[in-house]
């Protein structure tokens, strides 16, 4: 079966004139399949294909829907869970050489492919424009997944999120009877498609079609300058302090924790001047690293640098020592091209992660202390808790004008654990589950946005929220994830993807379903 896509403008040339079919037999197949960054989920697609063009897209897609087979679709690999890397799937369409940057003249937009990471996007559009999408810290992240669970990252509190500045979309869809087509929808107030250009904006990756192209173009004003996007800055500076766990009883863990919480409570709204700094506490298990705080900014801007000494001095005395700061200033690209720590590393790994619209409370942290400092039944040194900034620009947006409904956190805690062998599985999914129950007890062990709390970010995919073993709460996974923009969710998906071809544990259901 072969799709009637009509040719769709490119910033290159396609390298391959048909899509290329991978099968198990081929010496190609196992780099392709090996992408996933998790091992606990090991990937055995019957076949992979790697598009070049949308037209190569549709006829994967209609290819493996007339076989009756299950597809998936992939950019960077980075999914934490088993969305992708599913026994159930038998299709993988990989993106990753659909990859251009550029310019597209018709709607005046810098285009991205979903195949391009991060850092290459990052690159190609300071290096030609000197603008900025605000996205994610980690370079290798592929754009395809990335944007349409939000985005956002160490510009975020000062630009808002990537689909804040998303002016359109490019999507391969597929009809009730399995026909696909490519379709472009953009933010415009009188497109026919506006709805499918609303759920890529927090709706969450594979869930409605194959994203081909992203359109980025700030609103009207919103550069500041004329220019498409943000302008990037020419330099950060990062600030970071370190405290030894020797150092720090469990009072002044305490303190310490709940003095950046409560910085980020009256830091982090709209317009506020503390939304210049991007902000991180790292809690690591007793004996895998010292406590981090890191702060960055705009090189440019004194008063940023007055902030962040104003953060680290309240910490710092909370904490009950003012520990040696260092800091060090990068041009932009040599910032955000920093590889990830864990670049190019494939072990086995657990994340779990909330959104905070306050800091947490003084016995929640004790707990966290005990979690991460008791060594008599978990040894491992290699699980830590994150405290990230949100707020700011980010929170100058209503719940509803994007399917990102999560505006109303100062803060994102993240929690994570490594290790290698697969017979301590049980062992470690079994500390983080538990400590994160913990965290949240007092709404069920999850982030229940009727009780507090702000959801969590379907980027970080956790899919023991649709567990009903592992979620007791009543709470259901889409309201953690879409909260009240559910429901017109469902709609989009009912209208462009009927036939639930694009579905995976966390994606959005048909109305009904």
């Amino acid at each position: 079966m072969r799709s009637s896509v009509d040719d769709i403008t490119r910033t290159a040339p396609a390298p391959w004139p048909e899509p290329v079919t991978i099968d198990k037999a081929d010496p190609r197949y196992p780099d392709l399949a090996g992408r996933g960054i998790n091992a606990r989920f090991p990937a055995a697609p019957a076949a992979i294909g790697l598009p070049a063009t949308p037209r190569h897209v549709a006829e994967l897609v209609e290819d493996a829907v007339g076989a009756g087979r299950r597809l998936a679709v992939r950019s960077g690999g980075h999914c934490f869970e088993s969305l992708v890397d599913h026994p159930e799937v038998d299709v993988v369409i990989d993106l990753s050489e659909m990859k251009a940057v550029g310019y597209d003249p018709e709607h005046r937009a810098l285009a991205v492919e979903p195949g391009a990471s991060l850092g290459a996007m990052y690159r190609t559009l300071f290096l030609g424009w000197g603008v900025a999408v605000p996205a994610g810290r980690c370079p290798e992240i592929g754009v395809g997944g990335h944007v349409p669970g939000g985005g956002g990252g160490a510009l975020s509190r000062r630009y808002g999120l990537s689909v804040d500045h998303l002016y359109g979309v490019q999507v391969v869809v597929a009809d009730g009877s399995g026909r696909a087509r490519a379709v472009t929808a953009t933010r415009e107030p009188g497109d026919p498609n506006r709805d499918l250009w609303w759920a890529h904006t927090g709706g969450g990756a594979g869930a409605f079609g194959v994203v081909t192209r992203y359109l980025f173009r700030s609103p009207d004003g919103a550069a500041g300058d004329g220019r498409l996007l943000p302008p990037a800055p020419a330099a950060v500076t990062k600030k970071t302090v370190r405290w030894s766990w020797d150092d720090l009883d469990e009072s002044r863990f305490v303190a310490l924790v709940r003095a950046f919480g409560l910085w980020h409570e009256r830091n982090s709204a709209p317009g506020d001047s503390g939304a210049q700094l991007d902000n991180s506490l790292t809690l690591p298990r007793a004996g895998g690293g010292e406590v981090t705080l890191e702060t960055a900014f705009d090189a440019g801007r004194p008063d940023a640098a007055d902030l962040a000494d104003a953060l680290i001095a309240d910490v710092g005395r909370a904490a009950g020592s003012s520990p040696e700061v260092t800091a060090e200033t990068r041009s932009f690209l040599a910032a955000v091209l920093v590889p990830d720590e864990f670049a190019g590393v494939k072990g086995r790994f657990k994340s779990k992660a909330a959104f905070l619209r306050s800091c947490w409370q003084e016995d929640v942290v004790a707990r966290l202390y005990r979690r991460l400092t008791d060594r008599s039944g978990y040894q491992n040194p290699a699980a830590a808790f994150y405290l990230l900034s949100h707020g700011g620009a980010i929170n100058a947006v209503g719940q509803e004008e994007t399917a990102m409904a999560h505006r109303d956190a100062v803060l994102k805690a993240y929690g994570s654990v490594f290790w290698w062998d697969p017979r301590e599985d049980e062992v470690h999914l079994g500390w983080i589950r538990d400590t994160y129950h913990e965290l949240f007890a007092d709404a069920g062990g999850v982030p229940d946005p009727d009780r507090g709390y702000g959801g969590a970010f379907v980027n970080y995919a956790d899919a023991d929220f649709a567990d009903p073993e592992l979620n007791r709460s009543g709470v259901p996974w889409h309201r953690l994830y879409f909260r009240g923009n559910y429901a017109r969710l469902q709609e989009v998906k009912g209208r462009w993807d009927p036939g639930e071809v694009f579905r995976h544990a966390l994606s959005v259901r048909p109305p009904g379903a």
